[in-house]
């Protein structure tokens, strides 16, 4: 899934998603838009792994069967990230 897509699922915008997604340290975004994006993933079939030992926290797809994605934003509706 892309950020472009990711961004119209929850509809938040792709410049907030890509900040979440940045290497190095907690994501830069509020707690609420965790949770979106958290719940969101989740329920497109990701599973969020914890740290164990010396292993980091990860995410893998448990459900390659997962019900695909809809938009949510209308169409022909101002989109800032793509400069429409």
């Amino acid at each position: 899934m892309s950020v472009l897509q990711l961004a119209e699922r929850t509809g938040l915008a792709a410049n907030t998603i890509k900040r979440a997604l940045a290497p190095n340290g907690p994501a830069p975004i509020n707690v609420a838009n965790a949770k979106l994006l958290t719940a969101t993933l989740t329920a497109a079939g990701v599973t969020f792994l914890p740290a164990e030992g010396d292993l980091g926290s990860g995410a893998r797809l448990t459900d390659a069967s997962a019900e695909p994605f809809t938009r949510r934003r209308r169409k022909g509706g101002a989109n800032r990230d793509q400069g429409e």
